[in-house]
């Protein structure tokens, strides 16, 4: 959540940053609402101020035994006011809390202004794509062939976009799943944490989920809790309402979770086999960090996630979103795209965001400097490490052979118990 009194003293950064975000609409009603609150509370507080001074008044004639009728009947109306104004202000107060809960972040300065995912930038890449001399198969091929999904049966059980993983398809998941949280808690220093998959409100909100995306989220009504998009939520509301000894800073979590998502808005978009699905898993990092220390840790985030593709031998570009295709609580984020040679194109795998303040304003998460024993807002960061759907997609097609055979990364073996996935082993 932006700060009221920032935008109050910056008024036109907030306004670029806003419209960079082309969410510029509603910021002269908040400064209006802002004004207005303003306003009310001094008009309250010279009526509090002046109901101070004539009680002083009204004891001193009672002390000597004058009349104080008129006074007191003054401050009976007075009194009448500043309750009238008390209610004013908390409704004002309530508006900006409407108003100010639907803004997303505002953009980084080194964030490129742009309208949508066409202007974002490569800023990098790592390895090159493999050339493979023979006719290439996609996932979907493959995973026919080798019997390692099954979407015909998962449409049966649960309908489109909720895939159903066989024999070695299955144990290659939950050995990448598994290699990815051993990598990010022994190489990268991450404690390893296992999230509930539902989260109620509080947390949906504290996140930036609600109340703007909540269309896309799937909610049990009965309990009134959502099915988690991602476990940045449940893990970043591990501290909500807490606030940390700036000695425990950073604070590094990673998890793998489930992540359930309506995709409401992805008509039209490519849905078939793995590159857009309801559910998937993910491990995911989650960083608690100072403010002045966020922006190289949102670097070192990114090489937390692109170390996992560069030790599966994976071809991958990194592109800095420009502001129109930023989410909403980021303040700047990298996506990592991974190349998939038998569909011919990239699929983002990671996203690495820095919000700043942004969600620890919405969570409360603050942390007590140790200089001065000052209490302020931590900014918070996360970024995928990574999602398995569009991974597996690259996998599956950057490692096939002219045989038919997948070939498993060595890296692997350990935790897959086999080195390669051939027709019909399941």
């Amino acid at each position: 959540m932006l700060d009221i009194k920032q935008i109050r003293l910056e008024p036109e950064k907030f306004r670029s940053g806003l419209r960079a975000k082309n969410a510029e609409d509603k910021l002269d009603s908040l400064l209006a609402l802002d004004e207005q609150r303003r306003k009310y509370i001094t008009k309250a507080d010279d009526l509090k101020s002046l109901r101070n001074t004539v009680s002083k008044e009204i004891g001193e004639l009672r002390k000597t035994k004058q009349s104080a009728d008129e006074k007191i009947k003054e401050m009976r109306e007075v009194g009448i006011q500043i309750k009238t104004l008390d209610t004013d202000i908390k409704d004002v107060e309530n508006k900006i809390n409407q108003v100010i809960t639907t803004f997303p972040n505002i953009p980084h300065k080194s964030v490129k202004i742009g309208k949508s995912e066409e202007d974002n930038e490569t800023v990098k890449s790592w390895g090159k794509k493999p050339i493979l001399d023979f006719k290439l198969k996609n996932h979907l091929e493959l995973s026919d062939d080798l019997g390692v999904l099954d979407f015909a049966r998962s449409s049966k059980i649960s309908g489109s976009g909720f895939p159903l993983y066989m024999g070695k398809g299955a144990r290659l998941e939950r050995a990448l799943i598994n290699f990815m949280l051993d990598f990010h808690a022994e190489k990268h220093g991450y404690t390893e944490v296992f999230p509930p998959f539902l989260v109620n409100r509080d947390s949906a909100f504290g996140t930036g989920q609600l109340p703007k995306l909540e269309e896309d989220m799937y909610l049990t009504t009965l309990d009134d809790l959502f099915l988690i998009p991602t476990a940045e939520v449940p893990v970043t509301n591990i501290h909500r309402d807490e606030i940390l000894s700036e000695k425990k800073l950073p604070i590094k979590y990673t998890a793998f979770s489930a992540c359930f998502r309506r995709e409401a808005g992805s008509y039209g978009k490519d849905t078939r086999g793995l590159s857009r699905v309801h559910q998937f898993n993910k491990v995911e990092m989650v960083q608690f960090v100072k403010p002045d220390e966020s922006y190289e840790v949102h670097e070192q985030l990114l090489k937390d996630a692109e170390d996992i593709l560069q030790a599966l031998g994976l071809h991958y570009r990194v592109l800095n979103l420009c502001s129109g295709d930023l989410s909403f609580a980021a303040a700047k984020c990298y996506d990592i795209e991974v190349w998939a040679p038998g569909s011919d194109k990239y699929f983002e795998v990671s996203s690495v965001s820095n919000f700043e303040d942004f969600q620890a304003r919405r969570a409360n998460i603050r942390y007590r400097r140790a200089d001065n024993n000052k209490v302020e807002f931590l900014h918070t960061l996360n970024g995928s490490g990574v999602a398995t759907p569009r991974l597996m997609i690259a996998l599956l097609e950057t490692y096939q052979t002219n045989e038919g055979t997948v070939v498993i990364p060595e890296i692997l073996h350990p935790y897959t118990g086999f080195t390669t996935i051939s027709n019909n082993e399941i």
